[in-house]
């Protein structure tokens, strides 16, 4: 019996995605049996994770791609990509991006898209690494002035008493016309070719799965998830499960390589894309 781990965060998206493959109700068919284990963990703590390829399979931030050791293979599939739109900067007041320069503005993680979004949209600020639940807290106790969200945050600051300053999924599409990678789906290059192929097509039929009976998978969502609401549950779901999801294909690919050459962190070299074949 071969022992695999999964990780993914407790986002809804993710857990949607995840749902079938590790519950069993999809199959396996690598060149062993196999059970799963899932983990959820925050999207930084994934990101840490892969730098040592802790994980078989896993979710991590498409920003953390070039920080990645070599036994790290990308799949075309369990992309979560913004059309349009992605993490959002806000603050307790309405204010411009400029009203931000040199302000301490929360932010998710050093390897996350969302941080490195917001180093190449706003002017240079101080950022305070909070968990990605805690962003609003931050600013309200004066940890931050301002805080990049991801997640459902997205969706609820406005109710949270927050101001919009700056779309950075929308000044994204408006800079390059391409969707935002936000997180990607990896697997261990040292499972074999037979493996990793197996990996994709049985997630493929996972993501297929949940659109097929998505009420299913969104009560495994909220039940993984802390104090979703379904509405939202099911609007967030419906924005980054797509059909970029089920296969990035050319335009997630160019999305990938362009994120890669405008990173703040790039050093102008290219960032191999190795990437499992699409069942």
């Amino acid at each position: 019996m071969r022992h695999l781990t999964t990780g993914h965060s407790p986002d809804a998206d993710d857990a949607f995605m995840f749902y079938a493959l590790t519950a069993g109700l999809v199959p396996l068919d690598g060149p062993e049996p196999a059970e799963i284990t899932a983990v959820h963990d925050d999207i930084q703590s994934l990101n840490e994770r892969a730098q040592s390829a802790e994980l078989d399979i896993s979710q991590i931030s498409a920003a953390a791609h070039p920080g990645r050791r070599p036994p790290l293979l990308n799949t075309p599939l369990g992309s979560s990509m913004g059309e349009n739109y992605g993490p959002v900067v806000v603050a307790p007041r309405a204010m411009t991006p400029q009203d931000l320069a040199g302000a301490r503005i929360a932010v998710p993680g050093p390897h996350t898209t969302a941080f490195s979004l917001a180093r190449m949209y706003l002017p240079a600020f101080q950022p305070v690494q909070v968990p990605f639940d805690q962003a609003f807290d931050a600013v309200d106790d004066g940890r931050a002035q301002a805080a990049v969200v991801i997640h459902e945050g997205q969706l609820t600051y406005a109710a949270a008493g927050f101001s919009k300053v700056l779309d950075l999924g929308q000044a994204w599409f408006a800079d390059t016309g391409l969707p935002l990678p936000l997180g990607i789906n990896i697997v261990r290059r040292d499972l074999g070719d037979d493996w990793c192929q197996a990996i994709a097509t049985a997630l493929a039929a996972s993501i297929d799965y949940a659109r097929a009976n998505p009420a299913q998978a969104l009560q495994h969502a909220r039940a993984i998830g802390v104090d979703l609401d379904e509405a939202i549950t099911t609007r967030f779901t419906d924005m980054y499960v797509t059909d970029l999801t089920r296969n990035m294909g050319p335009r997630g690919h160019a999305a990938l390589t362009t994120l890669y050459q405008r990173s703040p962190d790039s050093q102008a070299k290219p960032v191999p894309l190795d990437i499992v074949p699409a069942p």
